[in-house]
């Protein structure tokens, strides 16, 4: 008699030492979250993995892709549990073979850990191998390099048998870095780095910068939409929407319009330099890849960077160019949201030539003649934020009152209204 189960494996973590307990206590919460819609008889550690038991047995393999989405997870695989027995072994083997389809070439490979099972593990080899053969007349066995290795695991008293498995987020837990505050476009960049980080340990805090009021507020639904599609990685907790139009209609009518791009990214990473301070956050993460755009130069990256005080910037994808962005976009599943066009402040006061290699203390000079604290002040004073399922790791600030005495969850307008 054999039973469908999951087995979640990790590699990273297993590398921790004496911090490890800690990063899969972080994985397991991180699993129950990602499979809550699931009824599971177990969820716990087993012999350097994660064993998963689903309630329904049809449920596994969908357990298993829903796994495989978590940060932390290297591999995930259906297995079939079974009793130590050159039957049972042939059994199950039978059925996961089956469920590796299509493929021409197998082998097997028997082991054994922690039970006084006396077989060798060449005898399950052996043994498992003939059923296989009996079963797949058309398939052949190569020892080096087979489509498909069938493992008989036998653990303690039972015995678990399963083919390749499928690949996992791999990474680490989220959480596990601390938080991250991410400036969150509706575009394809921010949300690729976003997940990037979330994979690295990192909670998200994302941070939209809206044209509100000048523009209409479709950007903002849009990066709902992102973060929903990012649910199943459980790596973002609370995004925050700056109402960002008059800033820069402040700035286009009174900066240097070749400037007004470095400006307007000075100012977004200045305030969201204050929102990491509500938060706690250790980092800012941004979306930008060298070059890609007019800001995007070393000296104008350069001089943005100078309006942040005290935190790192992070940019994940600053040796990425758009294809390989696109791709993992495509991955990720956001490729389809990002697609869609939207006005948003990125869109607001473009100059028509643009700095591209801006030197820092005329910047400054530009910078101090705005009064940035004031205009800092104003976009926070419309700070608006909604809450995001799925990021078990998330602790909302405490004392949120003392930052900003007048914040409160939005209520967020219908997209039709």
């Amino acid at each position: 008699m054999t039973s469908k189960v999951c087995l979640v494996s990790y590699h990273e973590i297993a590398l921790k030492g004496k911090n490890r307990r800690r990063f899969e206590d972080a994985l397991l919460k991180n699993l129950r979250c990602a499979l809550e819609t699931f009824e599971l008889n177990r969820l716990e550690r087993f012999q350097g993995r994660i064993l998963c038991v689903p309630a329904r047995e049809d449920d596994a393999q969908a357990v298993a892709e829903r796994a495989a989405l978590v940060p932390g997870v290297a591999r995930v695989a259906v297995a079939w549990r079974c009793a130590r027995s050159d039957e049972a072994f042939a059994e199950a083997a039978v059925q996961a073979l089956a469920a590796s389809e299509p493929f021409t070439t197998f082998k097997v490979h028997g082991k054994k850990s922690n039970t006084d099972y006396a077989g060798h593990t060449l005898d399950i080899n052996r043994s498992v191998g003939a059923a296989l053969c009996a079963a797949f007349p058309e398939k052949k066995v190569r020892m080096h390099d087979p489509d498909v290795t069938i493992t008989v695991n036998v653990v303690g008293g039972e015995a678990y048998v399963y083919g390749a498995g499928r690949r996992g987020a791999g990474g680490l837990p989220v959480g596990t870095a601390g938080k991250v505050v991410s400036l969150l476009s509706s575009g394809f960049d921010s949300p690729v780095a976003s997940w990037m980080v979330g994979r690295r340990g990192a909670c998200v805090c994302p941070v939209h910068f809206s044209g509100r009021p000048v523009t209409s507020d479709e950007s903002e639904w849009l990066c709902q939409d992102i973060l929903a599609a990012l649910k199943p990685y459980g790596l973002a907790g609370r995004l925050y929407v700056v109402p960002f139009g008059e800033v820069q209609r402040t700035m286009a009518l009174e900066g240097p319009p070749d400037l007004r791009v470095i400006l307007y990214r000075r100012a977004m990473l200045a305030i969201a330099e204050r929102i990491a301070e509500i938060e706690g956050a250790k980092a800012l993460v941004t979306g930008e890849s060298l070059g890609q755009v007019a800001s995007q130069t070393l000296d104008n990256i350069r001089a943005t960077n100078d309006a942040v005080r005290t935190l790192p910037v992070l940019r994940p994808l600053i040796g990425s160019d758009k294809v390989e962005i696109i791709e993992r976009a495509r991955q990720i599943g956001t490729y389809d949201i990002s697609s869609e066009k939207a006005p948003d402040c990125c869109t607001l006061f473009m100059p028509r030539r643009p700095e591209t290699h801006a030197r820092l203390e005329t910047v400054r000079r530009a910078w101090d003649a705005l009064e940035p604290e004031t205009l800092i002040d104003e976009a926070l004073a419309g700070l608006e934020y909604v809450d995001v399922e799925g990021c078990p790791s998330y602790k909302p600030p405490r004392g949120l009152a003392e930052h900003h005495g007048s914040l409160a969850p939005a209520t967020w307008r219908s997209r039709d209204a």
